[in-house]
């Protein structure tokens, strides 16, 4: 599986469950959205276990993605869910900070044999990455995770598109690997380790306020530290306890793939936030955000405060659960995974490198 057809897949409800596997990391970067330390928490096994052992041929998403902390702090773990998901015909994979490149050794045996388990690997790449562990490293790894038949990619961090470390990772990437590596690049938020340097971020590509404007973020279920299983990938969603309701799916110890697939698809507020966004919602059946959450960070504070505004919460649920609102729900999905991955990235991550999701081919060193 390749970052494009991955990535293309993410408009799809259901087409996808984010599972983190850990909160732990041996790494300490400054800018990391989880906080991870080597004392964080992490969903048990058996839970993890028999949630993913819930998936049928008949009735599963098209890819796991496991992430975290660090996955591969739990390398056996990793290899058994990837072979599970195999064998109901669909794929996996996983995002790893790296660690175990340290020193250019290549792919230790637990690791090597959970990264050929996955359909696809994605090496985190960034200026705070590279103060643990050398770009050099990485790229040594990289090397032998494609030397072993698995699709890889790299997910690049930085400030913002004049960020001059993005500019040089790019074009590094690009001599060394050619196409064969897509990147996926990503601009750093106020949030985790970073709430109190980083930027606010950015509004949205081609959104304006009170406009329509679908959250493809609101479309896999999403495995968080504590085996509670939330509707959106936003940190602090994934992060608050207790979740809010309309954004809570259920809990890997008690419930199935099923339960939370039929919740996610099912539910009204999930799909009129998936076909519209939430500030239209707000514009349309309340008096629009509440001054304390206008701004850039306005989006997602006015979902994860949709419970807390009943006349906008009922009116909400009334078309979500009409054959409207599943009609919105199916051609928002539509045209976002119509106009591609490249699209994607445009509106959620840095858009001048969109591009990179799916790029095009060129003379890599290798072949000169």
């Amino acid at each position: 599986m390749e970052l494009g057809e991955l990535l293309g897949l993410r408009p799809v409800p259901g087409a996808g469950l984010l599972m983190t596997l850990t909160r732990r990391c041996p790494l300490s970067c400054a800018h990391c959205s989880t906080s991870a330390t080597l004392s964080g928490e992490e969903p048990g096994a058996p839970g993890l276990r028999r949630f993913t052992r819930s998936l049928t041929a008949d009735d599963r998403p098209d890819v796991v993605m496991f992430t975290g902390g660090e996955p591969l702090l739990r390398p056996r773990l990793v290899t058994e869910l990837a072979a599970v998901v195999r064998t109901v015909g669909a794929r996996s994979a996983l995002l790893s900070g790296m660690f175990f490149a340290r020193g250019g050794g290549g792919l230790p045996a637990p690791i090597r044999t959970a990264i050929t388990a996955v359909d696809h690997f994605s090496a985190s790449l960034d200026a705070f990455h590279e103060r643990e562990v050398s770009r050099a490293d990485v790229f040594v790894a990289v090397r032998r995770v494609l030397d072993h038949g698995v699709p890889a990619s790299f997910h690049v961090t930085g400030l913002g598109p004049a960020d001059p470390y993005l500019a040089d990772v790019v074009a590094d990437v690009r001599r060394t690997f050619g196409d064969r590596v897509p990147m996926l690049v990503n601009e750093v938020r106020a949030v985790g380790r970073a709430v109190g340097w980083a930027a606010p971020g950015r509004v949205v590509e081609g959104r304006a306020t009170e406009a329509v404007a679908p959250c493809t973020m609101a479309a896999w279920p999403v495995v968080a530290f504590d085996g509670t299983v939330v509707a959106c990938c936003n940190q602090d969603v994934v992060d608050r306890r207790p979740v809010p309701a309309h954004l809570r799916l259920g809990h890997v110890a008690t419930d199935d793939w099923a339960a939370v697939r039929s919740r996610a698809l099912g539910s009204p507020e999930l799909r009129m936030i998936r076909a519209t966004g939430p500030e239209y919602l707000y514009a349309r059946y309340g008096s629009g955000l509440p001054q304390s959450v206008r701004g850039v960070e306005s989006y997602c504070t006015g979902c994860r405060l949709l419970g807390e505004r009943p006349a906008v919460a009922d009116a909400v649920r009334r078309v979500g659960a009409s054959p409207v609102g599943v009609l919105l729900d199916h051609e928002a999905a539509r045209r976002q995974t119509a106009d591609g991955p490249v699209a994607l990235v445009r509106r959620w991550g840095c858009a001048g490198y969109a591009p990179l999701v799916a790029p095009a081919p060129t003379v890599r060193q290798d072949a000169r």
